[in-house]
């Protein structure tokens, strides 16, 4: 997975919608970082990733940027089973195909945030990101359709992207 993800909507207000930091297996040390923020335009997303001041002195090897759509429509701030307890985990699956998994799944409780992530211009769907409090990773990864990705990462995260 990329040290940086960037995911931006197509919105004009700027906010922070999801920034968490990804876990090796040990589920103590850091191995990157997702942000979810509404910017309003990739140009704006590139200078919010590239103009950081620790990408600026070589914090990251790589930073993906990509367009997110939220289909549930709420900030992880919003996720009613706050910050702590249970494990968390972000998948990411990786398009491959026509579009997939762009119906919420039918139980919501556990889902953080959710949604696919879209070409700059918003038209070719290139996968689905999906943050969510499950019982494992196999769990996790079970929110996706497998045979619809070319592949589906399952990351440990926590809240907010610092301790």
């Amino acid at each position: 997975m990329p040290e940086g993800l960037v995911c931006y909507p197509p919105l004009a207000v700027t906010r922070s919608v999801t920034t968490l930091k990804i876990l090796t297996d040990d589920g103590e040390t850091p191995a990157g970082s997702v942000h979810i923020v509404d910017l309003p335009d990739p140009a704006a997303a590139r200078a919010f990733a590239f103009d950081e001041p620790n990408y600026q002195a070589g914090a990251y090897r790589d930073v993906l940027l990509r367009r997110w759509h939220n289909v549930l429509g709420r900030t992880m701030w919003d996720f009613p089973g706050g910050p702590t307890g249970g494990n968390r985990y972000l998948v990411l699956g990786l398009g491959e195909g026509p579009a997939a998994d762009l119906v919420l799944p039918f139980d919501r409780d556990e889902l953080v945030a959710y949604g696919p992530l879209l070409s700059d211009d918003g038209d070719t769907w290139l996968g689905t990101v999906v943050l969510l409090r499950a019982p494992d990773p196999d769990m996790a990864r079970a929110v996706l359709t497998a045979d619809r990705y070319a592949d589906i990462e399952v990351h440990e995260w926590e809240f907010g992207g610092r301790r």
